[in-house]
């Protein structure tokens, strides 16, 4: 009976991730205009021109497995000793090809990764703030049914609700070196603020990244973005459009999420921004001060293929998971 709870959570999440690739595209099949609420790429941010230069040297926030407080069992070893601030580690160095990772906060639904094999640690958010989490690591027995092999209560006390999403993790993965966070750099130079970084970096992936049709229609369940790739090709779907921006924004120390959910009846993936500053980015997206502002970078790069329908004013779009 234990392996048909399990088996019943992870095919709906594997479900979901394939569908929620293949279905952005759809979406962009669909559709009208968007370009002219862009404002032809140009920039909208009011700064002062004789305010001194935003600094854009890249932060980049490695995260560590110290090994201060883990806990293991039949290949898989979860590093929790960040927990505070806001992730976690975990590696799996067994042999079962098939691994998965489940991470629940009392009354939310779990949150399901694919474990890739002999990688070493790969960090993982905590994105529900300060609490306990339910951390497991299962590995296949066979079709779609899985056994623990290893599961422990953890105390989360984050004190910057911020951590969690200014680094990196499995699904927004860059390093100091990577060519996404040199470009963020590039990018961002002149940049009186913030909100001006932010739509240097909006402004440029829209523009440098097209719609791949073909990838959306083959992706496969457990898919992770590789923002240096997606950089590289010039390509992606609506995952690498979001975890490419907020790979860039983060780097430059702005707070982003990327969100998984509906956009419609689709599944779809995008971004929300931290500011405390106020105003308007790509003539479209309006920043109060304190707030986390929602932005689409696929919808926006569709351009004519860019549904007004589908965005609205906000309430077509269901967020169901944060990372």
């Amino acid at each position: 009976m234990r392996f048909s709870l399990y088996r019943i959570g992870f095919v709906f999440i594997s479900i979901f991730v394939v569908f929620v690739f293949a279905s952005c595209g759809k979406i962009g099949d669909t559709v009208d205009s968007l370009t002219s609420a862009i404002g032809g790429g140009g920039s909208s941010v009011e700064e002062n021109p004789d305010a001194p230069d935003r600094d854009n040297t890249p932060q980049v926030l490695v995260c560590e497995a110290p090994g201060a407080n883990t806990f293991e069992g039949n290949g898989g070893t979860v590093d929790y000793s960040h927990a505070n601030d806001g992730y976690i580690m975990v590696k799996y160095d067994g042999e079962n090809p098939k691994v998965k990772l489940q991470i629940t906060f009392p009354g939310s639904e779990p949150y399901t990764y694919d474990l890739r094999t002999n990688v070493g640690f790969e960090a993982f958010p905590l994105s529900l703030g300060s609490g306990s989490y339910d951390v497991g690591v299962f590995t296949n027995v066979e079709g779609d049914k899985y056994a623990q092999a290893a599961k422990q209560t953890i105390t989360a006390e984050i004190t910057d609700e911020f951590a969690p999403f200014l680094r990196p993790n499995q699904y927004i993965f860059y390093a100091p070196e990577s060519d996404a966070v040199a470009k963020a750099q590039e990018v961002c130079a002149g940049s009186k603020s913030d909100l001006g970084a932010t739509e240097k970096i909006f402004l440029y992936v829209i523009d440098s990244v097209a719609y791949d049709f073909d990838k959306a229609a083959t992706v496969q369940s457990g898919y992770v973005p590789n923002v240096d790739e997606t950089l590289g090709t010039g390509k992606g779907i609506c995952f690498d459009y979001a975890s490419l921006t907020s790979a860039m924004l983060r780097s430059q120390n702005i707070p982003c999420r990327l969100v998984i959910g509906y956009a419609g009846a689709a599944y779809h993936a995008w971004i929300r921004v931290y500011s405390r500053e106020t105003g308007e980015v790509a003539s479209m997206i309006e920043f109060h001060g304190g707030e986390w502002a929602r932005m689409d970078p696929t919808f926006a790069a569709s351009g004519d293929k860019a549904d007004p329908n589908v965005i609205g004013d906000g309430t077509n779009y269901n967020p169901l998971y944060d990372y």
